[in-house]
């Protein structure tokens, strides 16, 4: 086997994590794949008879791709950064398979890749890095352009950004007892039991794209929430149970078989925290819809 069929076939053993490294840096499959063959590239133009452990310097390759990615997303952000969702990762309702679990990792709802979307992108990538990955800050500090006590508190700043973040409760059959008992609810009009079910202080995004203005919203509160599920019941009545990113979701289905919108809702103390609602036409026809029975 020649040096360059060696490289290769270290980096496949390799691809998923650096996939998963990726896709929580950039909230994108479309941007991670790319991300992971920039770094085959450099990889595969790299002298690495002195790298001692390619799997962590394809992490940091990986790293540097990403933030000059975040960088150049930054400068040219479109949608509102509150209503735009991350690609969502849609699994069967029983659990993901090992390829979905090798991206996600640990709880990578959307619902946390929208807090990281809200970090910078040296906050992001120092927060991914260290925090996930165990990557060093004094390698983190080369990627970022900081130094490793900067680096350092890149990752504290970012830290206490996620922590914010709503957490699951432990327990799928849990989660989905709340859902099922929302998309019922909803489906039979009964706005007292949606105000149960729904936290106080819950909040709905709704991305809906260039080709679904009307359905870009950022709505908080129970009440503003229950009201919006009795206006679109026909989510309720045609969602199919869906594990979106790791929790109980649905996708909704056009009369003609396509998916309408895809949901995910976080479920925190017995209650619905958080629904995310990705309706963008463009984006749902990317999407990989196999895991998904209808």
């Amino acid at each position: 086997m020649n040096d360059q069929a060696w490289l290769a076939e270290r980096f496949e053993a390799n691809r998923s994590h650096l996939r998963g490294v990726a896709y929580r840096m950039l909230g994108s499959v479309t941007d991670a794949d790319d991300a992971v063959q920039e770094a085959w590239i450099r990889l595969s133009r790299t002298d690495t008879t002195d790298v001692e452990n390619l799997r962590a310097w394809l992490t940091t390759v990986v790293g540097r791709v990403c933030l000059n990615m975040l960088r150049s997303r930054r400068a040219r952000r479109e949608a509102p950064l509150e209503t735009r969702l991350p690609d969502p990762i849609l699994g069967p309702e029983e659990g993901m398979n090992p390829e979905q679990e090798a991206l996600l990792g640990d709880s990578v709802g959307l619902a946390m890749l929208v807090v990281l979307d809200s970090l910078t992108p040296a906050e992001r990538v120092a927060f991914v890095l260290h925090d996930v990955f165990a990557v060093p800050f004094d390698e983190i500090a080369q990627i970022v352009g900081r130094t490793p006590p900067a680096a350092r508190q890149l990752a504290s700043r970012a830290r206490r950004r996620v922590q914010g973040a709503p957490v699951p409760d432990v327990g799928l059959d849990g989660q989905w007892a709340v859902v099922d008992a929302f998309l019922a609810a909803a489906r039979a009009g009964d706005f007292e039991r949606l105000l149960a079910i729904l936290d106080p202080d819950v909040v709905l995004r709704s991305d809906g794209g260039a080709a679904r203005p009307q359905m870009i919203s950022l709505i908080r509160g129970s009440q503003a929430v229950a009201e919006g599920a009795m206006t679109f019941r026909r989510f309720a009545e045609t969602a199919t149970r869906t594990l979106v990113n790791g929790v109980p979701g649905g996708v909704a289905w056009t009369p003609d078989g396509r998916p309408f919108a895809v949901l995910a809702m976080t479920v925190n103390g017995g209650r619905i925290v958080a629904i995310d609602v990705l309706a963008d036409p463009e984006r749902l026809r990317q999407l990989d819809l196999t895991e998904v029975t209808r």
